[in-house]
């Protein structure tokens, strides 16, 4: 609560891509530079990459804690991706928007279908198209993370993936990095300015009227 008696119900800002289109690393960015933003961290069945961490990056689960998280339902969206499952807990966001904090998630399309059906008014959705195919095979060959045959795999899903865009909230095409994070931050700030958000307005407003 603010001095003003307005406070604020947090925002989920969720981010999805094509793999390599961006959405992890402006993700990342993000938190990075907003102190007051929260990484969601999720759950996933695969194994780490090198340079992840239990609890930062993912929780790495087994697929029958995961079985069991879906059937307690302990999830706000899952999915399977490229043979693993991936999945956010729900208790933690709950937690955080109560607060009025915010929080971000990069989920695939499917993920984020499922956190509309259950946080559509919490929810700003922004989909990272690459300025090009080109771009986006470049990308993937240059994480040095996934062998010829994922690249080939991933490559051969985007067109599926990049047909949710009008799902979206808000589009932005990842030709910088720096301009796609600025992009987002802006997109972030409006929303939190939005009316709907800021609770307790309307006695604020009626207190300056009295005035």
């Amino acid at each position: 609560m603010t001095a003003h008696g307005i406070k604020r119900r947090g925002i989920l800002l969720v981010l999805s891509s094509p793999s390599g289109a961006g959405k992890t690393t402006i993700t990342r960015a993000l938190v990075k530079r907003d102190r007051t933003l929260k990484l969601s961290i999720s759950a996933t069945t695969r194994p780490p990459r090198p340079g992840e961490t239990e609890g930062k990056h993912y929780y790495f689960v087994t697929s029958e804690r995961f079985a069991a998280m879906v059937q307690n339902g302990e999830l706000l969206e899952h999915a399977q991706v490229f043979g693993h499952d991936y999945g956010t807990p729900l208790a933690p966001v709950t937690r955080a928007l109560e607060s009025g904090a915010d929080i971000v998630s990069d989920v695939d399309w499917q993920g984020t279908q499922q956190m509309k059906a259950r946080m559509r008014d919490d929810l700003v959705s922004v989909f990272i198209l690459p300025p090009s195919i080109a771009a986006l095979e470049s990308r993937l060959k240059r994480r040095a993370q996934d062998s010829r045959e994922v690249v080939r795999a991933r490559m051969a899903k985007s067109s599926d993936e990049m047909s949710h865009w009008a799902e979206y909230d808000y589009v932005v095409v990842n030709r910088t990095l720096e301009k796609s994070i600025a992009e987002v931050a802006a997109i972030l700030a409006a929303e939190r300015l939005r009316r709907q958000r800021q609770l307790g307005l309307d006695e604020f407003v009626n207190r300056l009227r009295r005035v």
